[in-house]
C-alpha cells in the first residue's frame, strides 16, 4: 500500500484532479482509492474523481482531467474562450458559466456535473464544426494547460449560439475587436461549417467593421444556403443575407 500511494502522489496530475480511470493505469482500483480516502490521503469529488487531501481544485482542473485523462473531445469555447484569452467586453453579475463545446453524443461525467465549482459548467453538443482544423490551441488557465478554442473558432461558436444562448450584441462587440483573425484559418472554417446561420452572421458582422482579413477570403466558395433566418422576431430584414435581425444601437 505504501509504495502504491507514494507512486500515486508522485505522479499526481498537474491539474489536481485524478479520475479513477487514470488511477486504474497505476493499478489502483476503486476499493483501494476509497481506502486512501478513509486514510486521509485523498478526498472524493464525486463518483470517479479524487483530489489530494487539503488541496483545492476548480473547473480548470476538472476540464484538464476531461481532456487528458478521459480523452473527451471537449474544449472551452464561445464567449468563455474569448474571456480566457482576454477579450471579453463585460462580465455579467455573478459567475459567468463556463461553456464547453463537444461532439454529438459527448457526455460529462456525473462528478463534474454535480460538484459545486466556482463557476457553473454547460456543455454544448454540436457537429456543425466537424472536420475543421485549428479549432483549439493550448492556453494556461489557473496554472493548468487546457485546449481552448482559438479566436476564429470561438467567434463562430458565439454566432452559432445566437440568440438563445448568446446575445448578438456581445458577439458584435467581440467581432469588432477581432481585427487580427487569420484568413487562412477562417476560410476553411467557413467552407466546412454546416451552420448557415453562423456563417451569415459571421460574414455580415465582419463586413460591418470592414476587417482587413475579410478581403483575403474567397466568399464565392462559401455556401450560405437559402431561406430566411429569423434571429430576432420583429427585427429588420437584411435582404442581402435574408436575416431578420435587430442590430445593436451603436452599430
Amino acid at each position: 500500500m505504501v509504495s502504491k500511494i507514494n507512486r500515486l502522489l508522485q505522479k499526481w496530475p498537474s491539474g489536481k484532479i485524478a479520475t479513477l480511470r487514470w488511477m486504474n493505469s497505476l493499478d489502483i482500483d476503486r476499493r483501494l482509492a476509497d481506502k486512501y480516502v478513509r486514510s486521509g490521503w485523498l478526498e472524493r469529488l464525486g463518483h470517479g474523481a479524487y483530489k489530494r487531501a487539503g488541496t483545492k481544485a476548480d473547473w480548470p482542473d476538472a476540464i484538464q482531467a476531461l481532456q487528458l485523462q478521459l480523452a473527451l473531445p471537449v474544449h472551452p469555447g464561445g464567449i468563455t474562450a474569448i474571456e480566457l484569452r482576454g477579450y471579453a467586453h463585460y462580465v455579467p453579475l455573478g459567475a459567468r458559466r463556463i461553456t464547453l463545446f463537444g461532439q454529438p453524443g459527448t457526455k460529462l461525467p456525473t462528478w463534474l456535473k454535480t460538484h459545486p465549482w466556482s463557476r457553473p459548467i454547460m456543455l454544448i453538443n454540436t457537429g456543425v464544426f466537424a472536420n475543421t482544423e485549428n479549432t483549439t490551441s493550448t492556453l494556461e488557465v489557473n496554472g493548468v494547460d487546457l485546449e481552448v478554442a482559438t479566436f476564429e473558432q470561438a467567434i463562430f461558436e458565439m454566432m452559432h449560439l445566437v440568440p438563445k444562448q448568446q446575445s448578438y450584441e456581445e458577439a458584435v462587440q467581440v467581432m469588432e475587436s477581432l481585427a487580427t483573425l487569420r484568413p487562412q484559418v477562417v476560410q476553411p472554417m467557413l467552407e466546412r461549417c454546416t451552420s448557415i446561420k453562423a456563417k451569415r452572421l459571421f460574414i455580415r458582422t465582419a463586413e460591418r467593421f470592414n476587417h482587413w482579413w475579410l478581403k483575403r477570403l474567397d466568399l464565392s466558395k462559401i455556401n450560405i444556403g437559402s431561406g430566411r433566418r429569423t434571429i430576432h422576431p420583429g427585427g429588420t430584414l437584411d435582404k442581402k443575407y435574408d436575416l431578420v435581425i435587430s442590430d445593436p444601437v451603436e452599430m
